[in-house]
């Protein structure tokens, strides 16, 4: 998959740009064409080079809570009978973001020359994922923009809840785990050669924990640089392997694969895909296309790549809680639910339960892990602090023999 630009007329001549996420030019045009615009130009963008946590500082960006107030106030205003047009004009004076400022400015200029307002979203691919543009023009069909735009930002504050859900399963590891490196490293660097003094002063043999502690105060000292700078290399050589196709699959593989954290993921991959795909077919999105852009929400590659293969079985006629059963991704309970909903007709209802079961699953789940992780990762940065501690007082037992 590639970012393409173009460059084409819509249904009224009025020149229309914006940016695409496909696999080739000609699928670009593809859905060009079925959009009524007349394609004049398509490239590949040019790929931006920058450096890891200094170039993302400057990105342009739309928060998820910004967007969700967007909607709220845009389904109020329309719902109150005022045109789309004036409603993203109030809006767009209203936002501290200047970013998402000059966003909905273009947006409502693009609607004002006659295009549709999902096409004109279509053009900020970074503000308005295809799930959000593909809803917008479900709602457009069917006259219930309003509605769309009500359900979109309950999406949103519900994806919202779950990926803060996960962050605070992962932000506090990894505090521990950075203090008891950043503490290690001071006493390594500052202390440790205090003692070392001390001890060749005084003579004292030094036991072979209290060796090893020096050797490696030593090594710190004399490779400070160095050491940042493989850090930082590591880094970015992870994010550059993680960017690639094959990566992201491996490393996100070893993701699910882990004791703990892979049911945790996995759990917040079937929330996310089902919380999607019922938010799509409630606002009347084709099954099929509802599965497309699903997959792109699941947070995780190897979920991602089970989802689409289900499409192709779905478009052979097999029942949806069949292809995913077949993925061995989707746990039992999941795809037996599925297929009461179809057998029902009542798949959205059904995949809106198993979502938000499955949000309850991620809380709990999350609960669990810190309570686990607590007195594990206070053990580790104890004994290592406290190891390096004690290896620098073993040697004063020689001393104090001596004397």
């Amino acid at each position: 998959m590639a970012i393409y630009r173009y460059k084409g007329k819509n249904r009224v001549g009025t020149i229309v740009e914006g940016e695409r996420v496909a696999r080739s030019p000609q699928e670009v045009v593809a859905a060009l064409e079925k959009e009524s615009i007349q394609v004049l130009n398509v490239h590949k963008k040019k790929i931006e080079f920058t450096l890891p946590f200094v170039g993302g500082m400057k990105r342009k960006k739309v928060n998820l809570r910004e967007l969700s107030v967007f909607n709220r106030q845009l389904s109020v205003m329309f719902n109150a009978g005022l045109p789309i047009t004036q409603g993203l004009g109030i809006l767009a004076t209203q936002q501290d973001n200047k970013y998402f400022q000059d966003v909905l400015n273009d947006v409502r200029r693009d609607v004002e020359s006659g295009a549709n307002f999902s096409n004109a979203l279509r053009k900020h691919p970074k503000v308005f994922n295809e799930l959000y543009c593909s809803m917008i023009q479900a709602g457009e069909a069917s006259g219930n923009l309003d509605t769309i735009l009500l359900r979109l930002s309950q999406y949103i504050e519900n994806m919202t809840k779950l990926t803060a859900k996960v962050k605070s399963a992962m932000a506090y590891p990894i505090a521990v785990v950075i203090m008891a490196v950043v503490i290690t490293a001071v006493i390594l660097w500052k202390v440790v050669p205090i003692f070392e003094d001390m001890f060749a002063q005084l003579g004292a043999s030094l036991p072979v924990p209290t060796q090893i502690v020096i050797n490696a105060s030593e090594f710190l000292q004399a490779n400070l640089i160095f050491i940042a700078i493989a850090i930082v290399g590591l880094l970015f050589a992870f994010r550059s392997y993680y960017g690639t196709f094959r990566g992201r699959r491996v490393i996100d593989k070893i993701k699910l694969k882990f004791v703990i954290l892979g049911t945790l993921l996995l759990k917040v991959g079937v929330a996310r895909v089902t919380r999607t795909m019922a938010t799509l077919l409630n606002a009347g999105v084709e099954i099929i296309e509802s599965i497309t852009i699903t997959a792109k929400t699941a947070g995780n590659a190897i979920i991602e790549d089970s989802v689409l293969r289900s499409r192709a079985d779905v478009q052979e006629g097999k029942p949806l809680w069949e292809a995913w059963e077949e993925t061995k991704i989707f746990p039992f309970m999941v795809t037996q639910m599925v297929s009461v909903g179809e057998q029902t007709g009542s798949l959205s209802t059904m995949l809106s339960k198993i979502a938000d079961f499955y949000d309850e699953e991620v809380e709990n789940s999350v609960a669990a892990l810190i309570s686990i992780m607590e007195p594990i990762l206070i053990l580790i940065l104890g004994g290592l602090v406290g190891s390096v501690i004690v290896a620098m007082y073993l040697p004063m037992f020689d001393i104090v023999g001596k004397v």
